[in-house]
Order: C-alpha cells, then structure tokens, then sequence
C-alpha cells in the first residue's frame, strides 16, 4: 500500500470521526428542529467535515514533499541571481563551463532565431491556445535566460533543485521552461549554417589531410578523428528504450554514441549506436 492509499483511508476515518462528532452535537443542540432544518445541517456538516478532511491530508503530505517554494528561492529571477551575474559577467571561460558554448556563440544563437521564437510564441499550456499572444513581461526568464537554462541543463547532470536555485525559478517553472526551450533550440540550431554536421566535399578532404600531414606524415589519406561519448540519459517509462540506453558496467542509463571530427576540430557526423533505429531514422 503505498502514501496516498494511507492518506485516504486516514483521511476516511478522520472525516467519519469527524462528522460523527459533529452530528451528534448537532442533534443535541437541535433535537425540536424540523427534517428541512436537520437535513441543511447536515449538508453544512458534510461540507465543513470535507474541508477539514482536505487540509489534514495536505498538511500530511507537505511534511513528506521536499522541493524548493518561491519563498525558498532569490526575490526576482531576472536580478541578482547566479545566472544573471554570469551573464553580465561575459566571461567566456565561465561560458563554456557551464553553458558549453563561449559569449559569442551563445549571443549568435540568440541571434538566429532563439530570442525571436521565444519572444513570439505562448509556453504551451492546457488551459492556454496556442494562438493566444505570449505575455513576455510576465514570465520568470527573458530569452537569454531561457538559453541559459536549457544549455546548463543539456550540459550538466544537475537535478532540477540545482536549476531551481540558479535561475531562482520553481521546480514546475523549470520543467516547463526546458520542455518549450528545447523544441526553440533544435529548430534554431537547425537553421544555422555553423550548427550544420556534414562530411567534407571535393577539396575539403584534401585541405583537411594536408593538416594530419604536416603532423603526422605516415597517416595519408585521413581527414578526420573518431571518438565515442556517453551521454546520460533520463530513465524511460518504456520498457525496451530503457534496456537499450542501460549501460550494466557504468550501472547508469546513457545513449552511447560516435563522433567523427575533421582535422579543424567541427563535426563531421555523429551516429548513437545504443538506440535501435530504422533505416529511414538513421542519423547522417
């Protein structure tokens, strides 16, 4: 049986005890009253019971729930928080540690795209259409934060209470804000001619040898590097994802992957040989 099962077979009894309680002083009180007047009673007593009911079992299980509120966390995200002294700091090596990416390349993903989705499109939400104007005034994080959050998340194992006290945001804020940040990522990376993984083409092979070669003489004909990465990954509900991206000597869930580089140091290509894929869904 597990908490909740408890809380509502507690929450049963206490209201049951409760109402029993009450009853019987209500009967006492008003035994000469007439049925219409016990049966409003009644109804009173039943609501009143609930309640009562309903704010014993919040207070069992806010004892049991540990996350940060906004009284836990700094005043105003976009002031005197721990990203936004980094960011005015512009310091390109705190950049690269916890965003992975220096000053300018951050500001020029801004640039292409990132700021404007953001600025232009509403954080889905059940009870918000997806025509409705965004209120950006209203939110927790400006584009730059937005980017911030997303790459520290992207390029750390941080948990979510990390985020929380970083960005001075609560723990559903963060969930939502990485979820919407994401998709505005991959479609702005998409579109930048940087951000491109491609192979080399007519003279780019020969460009890319003649570096090696000046290095390493003996290796003619190459123009690039292997190497394999393990990138930590969330367990996932279903079952056969989960038994592929499980690495049984790390004990850890990762999608082990292999990179190819050109001799300029840039992707060539990048291939996750953990993840069983179908023909047509093979990276290139």
């Amino acid at each position: 049986m597990d908490f909740n099962q408890q809380d509502d077979i507690a929450e049963e009894e206490e209201f049951l005890y409760l109402l029993n309680s009450l009853l019987g002083q209500q009967y006492g009180c008003y035994e000469a009253a007439d049925f219409e007047d016990d049966l409003v009673a009644c109804a009173g007593i039943i609501i009143h019971g609930l309640d009562e009911a309903r704010r014993i079992r919040a207070e069992r299980r806010r004892e049991r729930r540990l996350y940060l509120t906004r009284p836990d966390l700094l005043p105003n995200p976009r002031a005197d928080t721990p990203w936004q002294i980094l960011h005015l700091g512009q310091n390109d090596r705190a950049f690269i540690t916890t965003t992975g990416f220096d000053v300018r390349t951050f500001e020029l993903i801004l640039e292409e795209g990132f700021a404007d989705v953001w600025e232009s499109m509403p954080i889905a939400r059940s009870n918000v259409p997806s025509s409705s104007t965004p209120r950006i005034h209203h939110r927790s994080l400006d584009a730059s934060g937005a980017l911030g959050l997303v790459l520290h998340f992207l390029n750390s194992t941080m948990i979510d209470i990390n985020l929380c006290q970083i960005f001075a945001i609560i723990q559903t804020t963060v969930s939502r804000y990485i979820a919407f940040s994401l998709k505005i990522l991959l479609a702005t990376l998409r579109k930048m001619e940087d951000a491109k993984i491609r192979w080399p083409v007519d003279d780019e092979f020969q460009e890319n040898n003649t570096l090696i070669v000046a290095r390493h003489p003996l290796l003619t004909g190459a123009f690039g590097s292997l190497d394999g990465l393990n990138l930590a990954v969330q367990t996932s509900k279903d079952q056969e994802i989960e038994n592929a991206t499980f690495n049984g000597w790390l004990h850890e869930h990762f999608v082990s992957s292999v990179l190819a580089f050109s001799s300029h140091g840039m992707f060539l290509s990048l291939v996750c040989v953990r993840l069983v894929y179908s023909q047509q869904d093979w990276p290139s």
